[in-house]
């Protein structure tokens, strides 16, 4: 998940906590003070990257990896989370897919190799560690790079059809390119984001291509 110039693990969601809260408040009388939980209440933390590229990042600069390789990583760091966010593209998010039905498939047909074999089973336990959340980094007027993240059933077409939205030229979908000539602006791309069922998060907000840089 390295990428260039940038630390393998982005600044923006390294961690998440999630609270299982009671169907019905509590009486004032079982409340902690200063709003604390409650006795009883479950708090699970979880460790998430929402900022990673995978190779199918035209700046991805470590040769030879896999997106098998991409997955192992996520778990040797111990996350829970892990979005995709390759750069306006989701061609990350179906070599994954695409494999892992690849192999199911010959699973089910009884044609698997025990290489083949050895990677499913690798693929399935990985999955079980890690929640992958597909997305994109999009490159918005100005150079400003704004992720969209959405739910793990969200499919390829969805995302392509959102980056067309945002005008990513078509020829351009499976590049991985930090600049596509997207002529989208910011606010516009939270809003297709937002309404498209996505989460929109201002990537690097305050260095290169971030919105909030300075002397812009």
């Amino acid at each position: 998940m390295t990428r260039r110039r940038k630390s393998n693990t982005s600044r923006q969601g390294q961690s998440a906590a999630g609270d299982r809260k009671p169907a019905d408040k509590p009486p004032a009388s079982e409340q902690s003070p200063q709003g604390a939980p409650a006795k009883g209440t479950q708090r699970q933390w979880y460790k998430a990257d929402l900022h990673t590229h995978t190779i199918a990042s035209r700046d991805y600069e470590q040769p030879g990896t896999t997106y098998l390789d991409y997955m192992r990583r996520a778990v040797e760091q111990g996350l829970d989370i892990v979005a995709i966010t390759d750069h306006n593209t989701a061609a990350g998010v179906g070599a994954i897919r695409r494999e892992i039905e690849w192999l199911t498939r010959l699973e089910k047909d009884n044609r698997l190799t025990d290489d083949e074999r050895a990677r499913l089973n690798e693929w399935r336990e990985l999955s079980e560690k890690v929640l992958v959340l597909p997305g994109f980094e999009f490159t918005a007027t100005f150079g400003f790079h704004i992720l969209g993240i959405f739910p793990p059933e969200t499919s390829v077409r969805h995302l392509e059809h959102i980056l067309l939205m945002l005008k990513v030229p078509a020829e351009k979908l499976d590049e991985g390119s930090t600049e596509t000539g997207a002529s989208t602006d910011v606010l516009t791309a939270y809003r297709v984001i937002r309404e498209a069922g996505g989460v929109a998060i201002a990537a690097h907000a305050n260095s290169t291509h971030g919105v909030a840089m300075r002397d812009f």
